[in-house]
């Protein structure tokens, strides 16, 4: 919430998203083991079901054991969950200077002079530079919306879409117009995206941004268009964040 004109717009999920992980998630755990404790003999008797012998334990104990057991076992796994999501949780900071994106531990600052343009592309926050280069790449379920209001709010420039986007071409194997060195890159890092690498494929994405070389995803398909730099702006910007 922004205080002032000249405050600082804080975008996160607010305390009904700490409430629902916190709060929400063990309940639906507890529910989980419930069920499975009273319907453990039953699924015991399922021959296609996996994990039958645990389910024969738990139709061996008595009845109370196995509730609280079970119900015990669902409330960790749901508090586990929600401090996998409290961890992954992101926090967007704009001001009049500059933003902040703050996820798992990670504090991250771009200055407003160095940003042109910032939209959302699917799920992720994108920063751009007036070369047409990522500055960051944030994956994020903030709504558009609200992340829109805290840029436009402290007159940054906000684009509803893509600006580039119909620059952008399928990469396949030896397509000519690459960089050097940028096909092997894409090469490595899309069987990182084929093999559920996330870590891999984000770093690969920025030794593609040092060659002048922008990749988006849909799906495990990658698409590609050149910075204006070309790929002869060796320091270029490494985009940094959660998207892949």
């Amino acid at each position: 919430m922004a205080g002032g004109p000249g405050d600082p717009i804080v975008v996160d999920g607010g305390r009904s998203e700490l409430a629902v992980l916190w709060a929400g998630l063990p309940a639906v755990g507890a529910a989980a083991g419930w069920v499975l404790a009273a319907t453990a003999d039953w699924l015991a008797e399922l021959r296609w079901i996996p994990m039958r012998g645990l389910f024969r334990l738990i139709d061996r104990l008595p009845d109370h054991t196995a509730l609280l057991a079970a119900v015990a076992v669902g409330v960790l796994g749901g508090l586990v969950v929600a401090a996998v999501g409290t961890a992954e949780r992101v926090v967007v900071t704009v001001g009049p200077e500059r933003v902040r994106l703050r996820r798992r531990g990670s504090d991250r600052e771009v200055p407003r002079r160095d940003v042109h343009t910032a939209y959302v592309d699917g799920k992720d926050l994108v920063l751009l530079a007036a070369d047409g280069a990522e500055l960051a790449r944030e994956r994020t379920d903030l709504s558009a919306d609200r992340l829109r209001d805290a840029f436009r709010g402290h007159g940054w420039r906000w684009a509803d879409a893509d600006p580039h986007r119909d620059a952008y071409r399928r990469w396949v194997p030896d397509l000519p117009g690459l960089p050097p060195a940028a096909d092997a890159l894409l090469r490595a890092r899309q069987r990182a995206l084929e093999a559920d690498k996330g870590g891999e494929a984000r770093e690969l994405r920025g030794e593609l941004a040092r060659c002048g070389v922008v990749v988006r995803d849909d799906g495990r398909r990658q698409y590609w268009r050149l910075t204006r730099s070309g790929g002869e702006d060796a320091t270029s910007p490494e985009p940094e964040g959660g998207g892949r």
